[in-house]
């Protein structure tokens, strides 16, 4: 495997079938509110900024506390520099509200929801902001826990080159598009997710993969 920020051209197919796979290709349509979930990828909080400013909702909700691998980059937690950035981008700051506990996607939309409801705030329709590569488990995972809820995928319009440029490390994207390849089934066999399609094309691109080396974030 690499450690540079290059697609290996031996399994570049395979890498933009699992890339296309996990993108919803939603077209994004005005919601209630906007869900930005926490990650290492500060793109998140970028596209959510974007989207409030294009008038696709009125309220952010950034979600998210820290996992191992983001705890160094966002010290004060995932959701709280989400909401610096968007802040610094132009998004007022009482456009938008922290959910700063979530460990895990689920909790994203536990907790958020939670939140909401404190706050008073009826929502039917949202926005769901992710990395790119995490768009089919975050509709899954909130399509099972949030049935009612309408919702879209959005995440920064990026090539998977320039995605793999921007994150400066290959062997980490593919080793998180692998992970939330295997996550679309098995999270679905555990009852945390809706099943999703799952064609054999992905099935073969991902176990390629795994047996090339790219087994870091399996479950």
């Amino acid at each position: 495997m690499t450690t540079t920020a290059s697609i290996p051209e031996a399994i570049r197919a395979d890498v933009e079938t699992l890339w296309d796979y996990h993108n919803m290709h939603h077209v994004v349509r005005s919601s209630d509110v906007g869900i930005g979930l926490g990650s290492h990828d500060l793109g998140v909080a970028t596209c959510a900024a974007d989207l409030y400013q294009q008038g696709m909702f009125p309220l952010i909700v950034f979600t998210g506390a820290n996992a191992p691998t983001t705890v160094s980059r966002f010290p004060r937690g995932e959701a709280v520099h989400y909401k610096e950035h968007a802040i610094e981008l132009g998004v007022p700051g009482d456009a938008i509200l922290v959910e700063p506990h979530a460990t895990n996607t689920g909790e994203n939309f536990t907790n958020t929801r939670a939140l909401l409801e404190q706050r008073e705030i009826t929502v039917a329709s949202a926005v769901l902001i992710s990395r790119p590569y995490q768009q089919r488990r975050a509709f899954a995972t909130c399509k099972k826990l949030w049935p009612e809820l309408e919702v879209t995928c959005a995440s920064l319009p990026l090539s998977l080159d320039d995605y793999v440029v921007s994150i400066g490390d290959v062997d980490r994207v593919i080793n998180m598009l692998v992970g939330d390849t295997q996550r679309i089934t098995e999270y679905a066999k555990k009852g945390y997710a809706v099943e999703q399609p799952y064609p054999d094309d992905v099935n073969a691109a991902f176990q390629r993969l795994i047996a090339t080396g790219y087994t870091s974030r399996l479950v």
